[in-house]
């Protein structure tokens, strides 16, 4: 009862407060256009939202750059050298300084990397809150450090929730925490459904035979090459096109031959016109440590974009989408090929019903609101205890937000 005042207090502060959003981040805004893009361009709507990336090194000396997209301020570090003894310390003044010069103060702290931790704990004993949107198993990843998964239990001890991108995540995390929740991967159904209607062709793609079978997203140690290879290679009337960047895999070591395509990145606008003239689209994903956890963003893009899908049996996408019967499954070289043969063979008009009826429920919309009204609630109740231990800071926060 004694804390109750106090709560409703911090709720109604927070209806004339603008909050300060700051999220650290291991992908690189204008990398690929993917979950943090759509929940954090959303966030800008309500929040001042500072989005800061890991850093680039090879500069003469140590600054920030500042550039805004999508409503959200990009801040990404420059620095000498990779240096592991004084990096942490270098970022955390670099970034103590921007936050004191733009008046940020109390941000909800919103982690995608644990690794930004030796840089900002200092920082989560005055936040607003501390959310962390789990949306990979890092750790699994080919190359990541070894503290990692250290870092990421210190990360879901000092959260006040933790978000996960997909059903298998939200298993291996839930009981570590008592406030996960799971909200998958949503879609902008309008933008991608523009591939449903008639359009010109990407002049890249234009010359490329049909039938196509394509992939948009990063080309990386997450695909199964071996698919691909023997996919190209069993059936050579199959044009393979290929969206995306490249990452940590050698170029030279990919498929190649005369209906192997690699049209290289693209932009999120354009990829609605790509996906128009694919016949199936596909996700050729390997089973290894980095897809153990996957729930790839880009299946309810394809099905809005009205395209038949085919897949390896990733837990995420047999579960729903397979079951479903919305996407066609299969595992290895011969298991692929059937998948994709039985792609080729998927009655439109019915796909298109059945897609449109399950992805109504989905939403970045829906799932960023979702979010923040969990962060809403997890910010009332730190100030509820900061106005407990110290009751004359809620009525500052009150006269800050009727001034700000």
């Amino acid at each position: 009862m004694s804390g109750r005042p106090h709560a409703d207090t911090a709720l109604r502060a927070l209806e004339v407060t603008p909050l300060d959003l700051v999220c650290f981040s291991h992908l690189r805004w204008d990398f690929v256009f993917q979950r943090p893009n759509h929940l954090l361009s959303r966030a800008a709507r309500t929040y001042r939202t500072t989005f800061i990336e890991e850093p680039v090194w090879g500069a003469s000396e140590p600054y920030l750059e500042s550039n805004r997209r999508d409503g959200v301020r990009i801040i990404t570090p420059h620095l000498v050298a990779p240096d592991p003894g004084r990096t942490p310390a270098l970022l955390r003044r670099l970034v103590d300084g921007y936050l004191l010069r733009e008046g940020v103060d109390r941000p909800v702290l919103w982690y995608y990397t644990p690794m930004a931790l030796p840089w900002t704990r200092h920082l989560i004993p005055d936040a607003s809150a501390v959310i962390f949107d789990c949306m990979d198993d890092l750790a699994g990843f080919a190359g990541s450090p070894p503290e990692m998964r250290s870092l990421e239990a210190e990360l879901i001890d000092a959260s006040d929730a933790v978000f996960t991108g997909g059903r298998s995540l939200y298993e291996a995390r839930r009981d570590r925490h008592p406030v996960v929740l799971c909200l998958p991967s949503s879609v902008d159904t309008e933008h991608f459904r523009q591939a449903r209607a008639d359009g010109p062709e990407p002049e890249d793609q234009r010359p490329i035979a049909r039938p196509r079978i394509g992939y948009f997203g990063v080309l990386d140690e997450r695909i199964d090459w071996d698919i691909v290879r023997a996919v190209a290679e069993d059936r050579p009337a199959w044009q393979l096109v290929l969206v995306g960047p490249t990452a940590k895999v050698d170029p030279a070591a990919l498929p190649s031959g005369e209906n192997v395509h690699y049209l290289g990145p693209k932009s999120y606008d354009d990829l609605p016109a790509y996906l128009r003239g694919w016949d199936v689209a596909m996700m050729p994903f390997a089973r290894n440590d980095a897809t153990r956890f996957i729930s790839p963003t880009k299946t309810p893009e394809y099905l809005a974009g009205g395209r038949p899908v085919a897949a390896t049996s990733i837990r995420d996408v047999v579960d729903p989408y397979g079951e479903a019967g919305l996407v066609h499954i299969g595992d290895g070289p011969e298991g692929f090929i059937a998948a994709i043969t039985a792609a080729l063979e998927d009655p439109l008009g019915d796909l298109h019903g059945r897609a449109d009826a399950f992805l109504s429920l989905r939403s970045w919309d829906a799932t960023w609101d979702e979010m923040d009204r969990v962060v809403r609630r997890a910010v009332a109740r730190r100030t509820a205890r900061r106005a407990v231990a110290a009751p004359g800071r809620v009525a500052t926060l009150e006269l800050e937000g009727t001034n700000r």
